[in-house]
């Protein structure tokens, strides 16, 4: 049982390690020229946040899997909305730091924050110890939203627009 916890444990990290790579370069060039609110956190949280998040989901979705008996008809729903929640992670990065799609990547991760909330809702009565792994997860996608949106709002003249 320690591959298959090893593996979905790490499974997110993957994106991250993608997310990091566009961001790299953009942090240091396009994203100093935008204009962010004050209480934006500091750069260098953002991996420190992101390893712990993602750390945090992996083993969650594993503990479903493990509770559920693995990948069973029971594990569609729960799973499913997991892996749909961990693409449309994956997928913001690309779309804010890569393209500078300011209002899509809103949109975008506004649809995140909401399917992570149905998969909390779907876990919930499978295991609670999972649900509260994504707690954090939640909490920060709250903050980065609202920042995605006061950055696209403050900064409507960008190319994107």
């Amino acid at each position: 049982m320690a591959l298959p916890m090893i593996g979905m444990t790490a499974l997110p990290h993957l994106g991250g390690f993608y997310g990091g790579y566009i961001t790299r370069k953009e942090v240091k060039t396009w994203y100093p020229t935008l204009q962010k609110p004050s209480w934006r956190p500091p750069n260098a949280a953002f991996p420190v946040v992101w390893t712990c998040l993602y750390t945090g989901m992996g083993y969650g979705s594993y503990l479903i899997w493990k509770e559920l008996g693995g990948f069973s008809d029971a594990a569609l729903v729960p799973l499913g909305l997991y892996g749909l929640q961990l693409a449309l992670n994956w997928a913001w990065t690309p779309i804010f730091f890569g393209a500078h799609k300011l209002k899509l990547a809103f949109m975008e991760i506004v649809l995140l924050t909401g399917t992570v909330g149905a998969t909390m809702v779907s876990w919930y009565p499978i295991s609670r110890t999972a649900t509260l792994l994504m707690v954090p997860y939640m909490a920060w996608l709250c903050l980065a939203t609202s920042l995605n949106y006061c950055i696209w709002r403050d900064n409507k003249e960008s190319k994107e627009e």
